[in-house]
């Protein structure tokens, strides 16, 4: 009896080992590997938006409350998509979605500064 009882609990040990794995090699990939995005969509012409990209991100990320957290921008007048924080698999899935024309990082960019900035000042 004794035995059975120690096997048990060695399995239990095992198996909340591997959980608290699992979980923490689930956090660093989501939070390591995200980049920003910005998709190119699509959008039809009678919807609002940021309601169609949450729709869209939702499909991909499983649930609107992720989507929303992942959302960083909707672009409404000289483009028409989002930014948003993504995993390489995430993107991956989006490519794929209907109305997605393109997926492209984000690249901050730095203004030119020094002597010619200057002569605007004086």
């Amino acid at each position: 009896m004794e035995g059975s009882l120690m096997e048990k609990r060695s399995s239990l040990s095992i198996l909340l080992v591997l959980i608290a794995l699992n979980l923490i090699f689930q956090m660093a990939e989501s939070s390591s590997e995200r980049a920003v995005h910005i998709v190119y969509v699509d959008r039809p012409k009678d919807v609002d938006p940021e309601a169609y990209d949450i729709q869209v991100l939702s499909s991909v990320l499983g649930s609107e409350d992720a989507a929303r957290k992942a959302l960083l921008y909707s672009y409404k007048t000289a483009a028409s998509g989002f930014s948003a924080s993504l995993t390489p698999k995430q993107v991956e899935d989006i490519r794929k979605k209907e109305g997605v024309l393109q997926v492209a990082p984000s690249k901050p960019l730095q203004l030119h500064g020094g002597a010619g900035n200057m002569r605007l000042t004086k």
